[in-house]
């Protein structure tokens, strides 16, 4: 059997940067293993899998890590969104129903951006029982929860920068990952990384998720409904965001860099 399958780089308009994320459209039925198996041979932080729903005008969607299938994750989406229109299977400027693990989600493109309407991701206060005042030698300002996951608030964008995490520490001290943001520098609002190793992603480039509960956090501290964020992994990414009640409208752009077959 063969599958078409595509690479794109999320969050950025230059190729190698960003987030890259494996596409499949499907054409016909794949079951979980087959999905996860794929993955895990992709290996990158997802690889997402787009399927027609009959006698419907939606599209079922679902992420997949090296590892594990996820509730949610923005820059495959986008992605997804983004090879959707370039290989025709919608037209320009169609808004997209994807049915997903985390409800319905509605996204379009308009010119270079695509915008993704999100759930927002309730966060609240609370001090890590191992983190307590520092994260790997920068201090933890703020903390909050989310569920299976933490944000640590560091002291300036420059923290967020430098920190080199222990990721076995990490992944012993969290359910799934951990979240560190500062405020930014430069043009944008707010700094962030995400390490992830109970999920197979020591760290994500550019995270579309941890975004939704940064909005929240940040919201609490600023009351500011729209931000600009440079996620800063070693490969960078840029997102837009908007909170709109209990959603976060979150734009971004992308670029294709690879396609091709893989057989099994």
């Amino acid at each position: 059997m063969k599958l078409a399958i595509t690479t794109i780089d999320a969050f950025t308009n230059s190729p190698f940067s960003g987030n890259p994320a494996a596409i499949c459209l499907l054409d016909g039925k794949l079951t979980e293993q087959q999905m996860q198996t794929i993955a895990m041979e992709m290996n990158l932080s997802e690889t997402a899998f787009v399927e027609k729903i009959a006698e419907s005008d939606s599209f079922s969607l679902r992420w997949f890590t090296p590892t594990v299938e996820i509730d949610l994750c923005g820059h495959a989406t986008l992605a997804s969104a983004f090879w959707m229109e370039k290989s025709g299977w919608i037209k320009s400027g169609q808004t997209i129903r994807f049915q997903t693990r985390s409800g319905e989600l509605l996204v379009k493109s308009d010119g270079e951006w695509i915008e993704m309407n999100f759930p927002l991701i309730s966060t609240f206060e609370k001090e890590h029982p191992f983190f307590e005042n520092e994260f790997f030698g920068a201090k933890i300002t703020h903390s909050s929860k989310l569920k299976g996951n933490w944000i640590f608030e560091l002291e300036d964008a420059a923290a967020v920068e430098n920190c080199e995490p222990d990721f076995t520490l990490v992944k012993n001290h969290s359910e799934e990952g951990i979240i560190i943001t500062a405020p930014g520098k430069n043009s944008f609002d707010i700094y962030s990384r995400y390490f992830g190793p109970n999920i197979g992603i020591d760290e994500d480039p550019v995270t579309g998720f941890a975004h939704c509960a940064l909005m929240d956090f940040w919201y609490k501290k600023t009351k500011k409904s729209k931000l600009k964020a440079f996620q800063a992994s070693k490969r960078g990414g840029e997102l837009h965001l908007e909170k709109r009640e209990d959603r976060v409208i979150i734009r971004g752009q992308a670029v294709q860099v690879l396609s091709g077959e893989i057989e099994f």
